[in-house]
C-alpha cells in the first residue's frame, strides 16, 4: 500500500512538473509572439510615417480605378491654394474634352500632347488644340521624348505636326522615360531636339521632367531652358523657386469637362507673367523640316 501511495505521489509530481514546463514553454512562445507583434507594429508605424503619402496615393489610385465607370465629367478638385494661375496637360488618354467647362473651372492654360518618339501623333491633338483655343485657354503643345531615338527625327515629327503661332505657349519637351542605353547619348538627342525646335519656332522650348529624373540626369546640363517640374506628394517643390516656372503638383485631379483624372499644374507668377511667356508676334515659325 505504501509503495502505491509513493508511486501516486511521484506521478502527480511528474505531471505537475510537465504541466509547469508546458506552461513555461507556452508563456515563452506568447512572449516571443508579443515581441514579434510589437516589432511589426513599430516597424509598420515607422514605414507609414515615412511612406504615408505614397500609400495614400496608391489607395486613391485604386479607388479612382473602381469609380471610373460612375464618373460624370463634372467632378472638381479644389485649386491649389497660394497660386493664381492654374493649368492642365492632356492627351488622348483623357478622351473627348468639353473645353468650355474646363475654362469655367479657372483653367487658364493647357499643354496638349502632340507627338511621341519618331512616328506617333496623338490621336486627339487637333481636336484638343482647336477646343482649347476656342475656349480661350492659353495652349501649348508637348512632345514625349523617347531617349533612344534620334533627336532630329523627333524634332521633325513635332514641327510637322504642331502649328504654333504668336499667342501660343512655347513648345515643351517631356523628358522622363527612364529606359535608355547611354546617358550621354540621351542628352545629345535631347539637346538636338531643343536646338532644332527653338530654331524652327523662334522661341526657347520648355523642358518638362519629374523631380527624380531631373536631379539624376538633367540638372546642370540644360539650365538655360525654363523648367516645368513634376513633383507629387509634397507641399512645394524641393528645387529652389528660381529653378522652375511650372509645377505639376498632381496627376490625379478632376476638372469639369474631363471624365476621369487629369494632371494639375500651377504657374509660378501672375497671369500677366503667363501672358508674357507666350510666343510674341515677332517670332516667325520657319517653313519645312527642322534642320
Amino acid at each position: 500500500m505504501k509503495s502505491c501511495v509513493t508511486f501516486g505521489v511521484a506521478t502527480l509530481a511528474n505531471h505537475s512538473r510537465r504541466t509547469t514546463a508546458a506552461a513555461a514553454r507556452a508563456a515563452k512562445v506568447r512572449r516571443a509572439w508579443q515581441l514579434v507583434a510589437g516589432i511589426a507594429l513599430v516597424g509598420g508605424l515607422l514605414l507609414y510615417v515615412r511612406y504615408h503619402r505614397q500609400l495614400h496615393r496608391y489607395v486613391r489610385h485604386t479607388y479612382a480605378t473602381f469609380i471610373t465607370s460612375r464618373l460624370t465629367g463634372l467632378e472638381a478638385t479644389p485649386l491649389l491654394a497660394g497660386y493664381a494661375v492654374h493649368g492642365i496637360d492632356v492627351s488622348a488618354y483623357q478622351g473627348k474634352i468639353n473645353w468650355q467647362l474646363v475654362a469655367g473651372h479657372r483653367v487658364q492654360f493647357a499643354f496638349i500632347k502632340a507627338t511621341e518618339g519618331i512616328t506617333l501623333r496623338d490621336s486627339r491633338f487637333r481636336a484638343n488644340w482647336r477646343g482649347a483655343g476656342r475656349a480661350g485657354v492659353y495652349r501649348g503643345a508637348y512632345h514625349f521624348f523617347q531617349p533612344n531615338y534620334d533627336g532630329a527625327a523627333q524634332a521633325n515629327l513635332f514641327t510637322r505636326t504642331v502649328p504654333l503661332q504668336a499667342g501660343d505657349l512655347p513648345p515643351v519637351l517631356d523628358v522622363e522615360a527612364p529606359d535608355f542605353h547611354d546617358v550621354a547619348t540621351m542628352r545629345r538627342n535631347l539637346a538636338t531636339w531643343l536646338r532644332l525646335v527653338e530654331r524652327h519656332y523662334g522661341v526657347r522650348p520648355i523642358l518638362y521632367s519629374n523631380y527624380g529624373f531631373y536631379r539624376r540626369y538633367l540638372a546642370g546640363h540644360f539650365d538655360e531652358y525654363p523648367l516645368w517640374l513634376a513633383h507629387y506628394e509634397v507641399d512645394s517643390p524641393r528645387l529652389p523657386a528660381e529653378k522652375w516656372i511650372i509645377w505639376q503638383h498632381s496627376d490625379e485631379s478632376y476638372v469639369p469637362g474631363i471624365r476621369g483624372t487629369v494632371d494639375f499644374n500651377v504657374f509660378q507668377g501672375s497671369f500677366e507673367k503667363l501672358r508674357s511667356l507666350r510666343i510674341p508676334a515677332r517670332a516667325r515659325p520657319a517653313k519645312g523640316k527642322a534642320r
